[in-house]
């Protein structure tokens, strides 16, 4: 099979370029495919973030990929429909994650089709966790230009239904990450971290970008109910301002001075090199969302074996708690995250949760992804 796949792609950074990286890589071994990227991808005044570009430190991929779509020019659209007819795809692989894509991404996949070339696309959210009120319009109009989608939770494939019933899918779960290396011994990672390697504690991790409906300050509040021998990890880039979090951080500490030597922040985009210290030194992975569709993190746990904590909602449910990875809150409150960290090391038997991790890295591979999204290719 011809495949063009257009998306973020190096030297672009990020869990969508590194998917779409592994993806390509496992396509290649049985078809020909050709990628298109970005040549802009965000303007730098709604990038939210320091940088959108991989760095030295990152272990990225390198996908030689043709850069053609500018998402505030117009013009572009047209240029890069054009250029990826010419190729004679059998099918156009595209991902949707943020409705501002929508007219570009849209727009190329509506010309495509007027040429007879099927467009499929893989959905990280079809309705943002920060919406607004063209996020649903948008949605739609892009999702009437695709011939079929691939969903990877439930919960985005309701979303997709909710607005395009008739749509042919298939639901294909979030392969885990595995390009970050192995996992490390836990003295070293905690010496690369530069905190005490003390077998006694607890630590919890919260890793990824920080947006407000991730739920950091619930995490940050459970702090002061749990007991001393647990302590925290914060590593991401705060995507908004960080004063809120650190105004949590120094009222519990003012409270309770040792709780400076329990709770570590690492406020600043997390480079791929250093992302095996941060999991290797943790003993639980704590998703306090109070919204989600997905995570890529719950894929970076899987490959480093790291059991979850998480809240109830989205699509975590069916990634977490269906297969026995991790365990979920009662309620998205400081009290549901706090009984369900307890209860994850009150647990009689915690090696079940790395067995059962184990279990699902052997079916949830990116051989399997590839396999359905190209059998369902076919089928269109």
């Amino acid at each position: 099979m011809k495949i063009a796949f257009l998306s973020t792609f190096y030297p672009y950074r990020g869990g969508i370029a590194q998917f779409n990286a592994n993806l390509y890589e496992e396509l290649a071994k049985n078809h020909q495919v050709k990628a298109f990227t970005f040549s802009r991808q965000y303007p730098s005044l709604l990038f939210p973030g320091k940088t959108q570009y991989v760095t030295e430190r990152d272990n990225a991929k390198v996908v030689e990929s043709i850069p053609i779509l500018d998402s505030i020019n117009p013009f572009s659209y047209y240029k890069a429909a054009k250029k990826i007819a010419a190729l004679e795809p059998d099918v156009v692989i595209m991902r949707y994650w943020v409705s501002y894509l929508a007219p570009s991404l849209g727009t190329v996949a509506r010309l495509l089709r007027k040429r007879g070339i099927k467009v499929v696309t893989i959905l990280d959210n079809v309705i943002p966790h920060e919406r607004k009120f063209f996020d649903k319009p948008f949605a739609k109009w892009f999702l009437k230009h695709s011939n079929g989608c691939i969903a990877m939770t439930g919960s985005v494939l309701n979303d997709m239904l909710s607005l395009a019933p008739d749509k042919p899918y298939i639901l294909q779960p979030h392969p885990p990450y595995d390009h970050f290396g192995m996992k490390m011994d836990k003295a070293e990672a905690c010496e690369r971290l530069g905190i005490a390697n003390d077998g006694e504690m607890k630590t919890l991790l919260f890793f990824g970008l920080i947006r407000d409906y991730k739920g950091l300050d619930l995490l940050i509040e459970a702090m002061r109910h749990l007991d001393k021998s647990y302590r925290l990890i914060i590593a991401g880039e705060s995507y908004g301002s960080f004063d809120k979090y650190q105004e949590q951080l120094q009222n519990i500490i003012a409270e309770d001075p040792s709780a400076a030597d329990r709770i570590f922040v690492f406020n600043r985009y997390i480079d791929d090199d250093e992302v095996p210290a941060f999991f290797s030194a943790s003993d639980l992975c704590v998703l306090p969302y109070k919204s989600a569709t997905q995570s890529g993190i719950t894929a970076i746990s899987l490959h480093f074996e790291i059991p979850v904590v998480a809240t109830r909602t989205g699509g975590l449910e069916e990634t977490i708690e269906e297969p026995g990875i991790g365990i979920l809150a009662d309620e998205i409150s400081t009290e549901g995250v706090v009984r369900a960290v307890e209860s994850y090391f009150n647990h009689p038997d915690k090696s079940i949760f790395v067995e059962n991790i184990r279990k699902l890295k052997e079916i949830m591979s990116w051989t399997s992804f590839a396999k359905a999204m190209t059998d369902f290719c076919e089928k269109l």
